[in-house]
């Protein structure tokens, strides 16, 4: 009979599915000083003053609290310190959007905004008058460059000798 019963049962869950292997759940509590887990038959239940009921994880925290009178936020260890200082979030933390700056031209003292661009507006440049003065100064210009050896290094300086002069003066004087 108790194979017939083996066979009835298997038959029953026949239908329903297992998701993974049956976990047990563990009802833990948080340490009110360094906010970590609390197993049960673990931590110190603290009573304060004023009576309420204060969880802490071990005999460090309670006298860290109690007799130092350390604040968690100020230990490197603690959960407060880690968010205070905003460490081990990175996955969660993405990086900010920065807006685009909007340049909006509005009406100064009774000038309207078109009137205001167009008087903004870069001058276009002017097309050049061609002078017979400056063309025939600058055609000079360019003869007396040719005549000469047309180059900055033939023209000599104070009265000859240049191989005495370094590079660097030559250029500078």
């Amino acid at each position: 009979m108790a194979a017939g019963l083996a066979g009835s049962k298997s038959l029953f869950f026949i239908g329903l599915k297992q998701i993974g292997p049956s976990t047990m759940v563990v009802k833990t509590d948080l340490c009110a000083f360094s906010e970590f887990r609390i197993y049960p038959g673990h931590g110190i239940k603290f009573v304060r003053r004023d009576g309420q009921p204060v969880n802490l994880g071990s005999t460090k925290v309670r006298s860290l609290l109690t007799k130092s009178g350390k604040k968690s936020n100020k230990l490197q260890w603690t959960q407060a310190w880690r968010k205070l200082n905003k460490k081990g979030n990175e996955a969660s933390a993405t990086r900010k959007k920065q807006r685009k700056t909007v340049r909006i031209v509005r009406g100064i003292a009774g000038m309207s905004a078109d009137a205001f661009k167009a008087k903004r507006k870069p001058v276009t440049a002017k097309p050049k008058k061609s002078n017979a003065a400056t063309d025939a100064a600058l055609k000079e210009v360019k003869g007396r460059k040719t005549n000469t050896g047309g180059g900055k290094g033939n023209v000599t300086q104070g009265g000859g000798g240049n191989a005495s002069v370094p590079k660097l003066q030559k250029k500078h004087n």
